[in-house]
């Protein structure tokens, strides 16, 4: 197949179709991370326009996500980092990313996968098609994030790869075999135990810190979830010998 992999820097959801033996790019404005030559530099709506079996697209969820909805007010009453839109700017910024969406969603593709966080897609375009956690996949972490599918199945999860969390309550990390998820010394059972995983702090923030490339780090697919899309919507179950697949490209 000829995979398309929209808005990827990283090359994770590339590298994983080409161990399967596809011919994928990853497509984005910025260089790729990881210097492939499998990487197309260029505007994606232009890219997707060639001849492609499969894309898999990750616009950038800036102005898509829920998170810092009190921007889009005209008085925030917040200090703001310099740069920051708000306001109508940020509500402009917010149609435009809606309207690049859907012109992914259009694209002359026959099998498309769009992924974004909880946000606006799902209400002012249409529901997603399925939710998926990393920690459904082998990673100790938590980014819940959703598919909206054309001509695609939903992904199967395979329960031998979910990553049990650590499970806290009144800020600490309670000992599950001594007083199991609905049991609390401190509160005496009064509040719920919440679920956190490796990347989240007690109270459920990212443990990323504040960095120029924080953003693009918290947008990186995990490795188990662009294997899962690579093996059930490549329908490869075979991996390439990578020095081989480079002989025959």
């Amino acid at each position: 197949m000829r995979v398309l992999v929209g808005c990827e820097s990283s090359g994770v959801t590339r590298e994983a179709f080409r161990r399967h033996g596809h011919e994928a790019y990853s497509c984005d404005l910025l260089p790729a991370d990881d210097g492939s030559p499998f990487h197309i530099q260029d505007d994606v709506l232009v890219v997707m326009k060639g001849d492609w079996d499969l894309a898999i697209f990750h616009p950038d969820c800036t102005y898509l996500t829920v998170s810092a909805e009190w921007c889009y007010k005209d008085d925030t009453g917040k200090k703001m980092k310099p740069g920051t839109l708000f306001g109508a700017e940020r509500r402009e910024a917010r149609e435009e990313a809606l309207e690049f969406v859907r012109k992914l969603d259009d694209a002359p593709i026959e099998k498309i996968a769009i992924e974004n966080p909880p946000g606006v897609i799902g209400t002012r375009i249409r529901p997603a098609d399925q939710w998926l956690q990393p920690y459904e996949f082998g990673h100790d972490a938590s980014k819940k994030t959703g598919l909206w599918l054309k001509n695609l199945p939903p992904i199967v999860k395979d329960p031998k790869n979910f990553v049990e969390p650590r499970w806290v309550c009144c800020g600490e990390v309670l000992d599950i075999e001594l007083v199991g998820r609905y049991g609390c010394p401190n509160c005496l059972g009064e509040r719920r135990p919440l679920p956190r995983w490796a990347n989240q702090t007690n109270a459920g923030q990212n443990r990323l810190g504040p960095s120029d490339d924080r953003w693009k780090e918290r947008a990186r697919t995990y490795d188990g979830v662009g294997e899962a899309w690579a093996t059930q919507w490549g329908g490869s179950e075979v991996e390439v010998d990578p020095v081989q697949r480079s002989l025959d490209l």
